[in-house]
């Protein structure tokens, strides 16, 4: 009787082993409270209480950004958000004195080496520097026009609506643009990936993530006449079909609605704005990004209202 036939190992290929060997590495790694080879001795308020029980901070929704402008930011007006900043050594003499300000006020922070970043952040482009910080997420439309009708009155602002827009580097570049022309607040969806910002927004925004507030949309008719109610003109912007931007005499009270990068805008949400506005071309190209188009958008907002000096 012949012996049954053996199968040979299958043997690997040196990509195939170098992914599961990075599979591995992930599955033991603790991101968290890593330990460094290197400490300073800024992180004594991060001890657990007595019992074993975490203190009730670390119970905080909190999200972790990376990006050097990102994280810088912060200080100083947000720096009571950080809650833990790890940067590798050769980024502690550029931050020395907002470092000392964190062991002031007891905000812990670890020099950590370009393994543990990368780790931290899934990613190689963390520019040297990561921070946990807490994130009190978006606030309700109904809360915010609240609060808007403390303002002055006759304060030109634009809000801007993101409807359906997912990649996070074009959120992260509208949301700089936005920032640098002074764009009141973010209206976002449930699905939004701003409702739970990720370290590759907060980086490619490099700050404009916390120069606005997020705002909670719900129901989306709904929302549209609050917003009119509260005297904002609604605009949808559209790559064809529509007004022109240079044209059109825009309001001092605008919400610029911006559709899903490929898909568009929603037809039920174009159709109920009350403009649709489109940016004239030479034709050689199709369209704009979404995020250079916004950037359109928000300067011709600007020449007509400027930013109170």
């Amino acid at each position: 009787m012949k012996k049954p036939r053996r199968t040979p190992p299958r043997r690997l290929s040196a990509e195939l082993r170098e992914r599961r060997a990075e599979a591995r590495e992930s599955s033991r790694a603790k991101p968290e409270f890593i330990e460094p080879t290197k400490t300073p001795r800024a992180d004594q308020g991060t001890s657990r209480r007595r019992g074993g029980h975490e203190p009730e901070r670390l119970r905080e929704r909190r999200i972790r950004i990376h990006g050097f402008n990102a994280v810088l930011a912060l200080f100083p007006s947000e720096i009571d958000r950080l809650r833990r900043l790890y940067l590798k050594s050769e980024r502690a003499h550029a931050l020395g004195p907002r470092l000392r300000e964190l062991a002031r006020r007891n905000i812990a922070y670890r020099i950590v080496g370009e393994d543990d970043l990368r780790r931290l952040t899934g990613t190689e482009h963390h520019q040297g520097i990561a921070a946990d910080l807490v994130d009190e997420g978006p606030v309700s439309l109904e809360a915010y026009l609240a609060d808007l009708e403390g303002t002055k009155s006759a304060e030109p602002r634009a809000l801007l609506w993101l409807d359906g827009v997912m990649n996070p580097h074009n959120l992260g570049a509208i949301l700089r643009s936005a920032a640098h022309f002074g764009v009141g607040g973010v209206l976002i969806g449930e699905d939004s990936p701003l409702n739970r910002p990720s370290g590759a927004i907060a980086r490619v925004a490099e700050g404009g993530l916390f120069a606005m507030p997020r705002i909670a949309l719900g129901d989306r008719l709904k929302a549209m006449e609050q917003l009119r109610s509260a005297g904002f003109a609604i605009l949808a912007t559209v790559v064809e079909g529509g007004e022109s931007l240079f044209d059109v005499d825009l309001p001092s009270r605008i919400v610029f609605i911006l559709g899903a990068e490929g898909a568009g805008m929603d037809e039920d949400l174009r159709a109920a704005a009350d403009r649709r506005l489109t940016i004239p071309g030479s034709g050689a190209v199709e369209s704009l990004n979404v995020s250079a188009a916004m950037a359109v958008f928000f300067a011709a907002f600007r020449a007509k209202h400027p930013v109170a000096s």
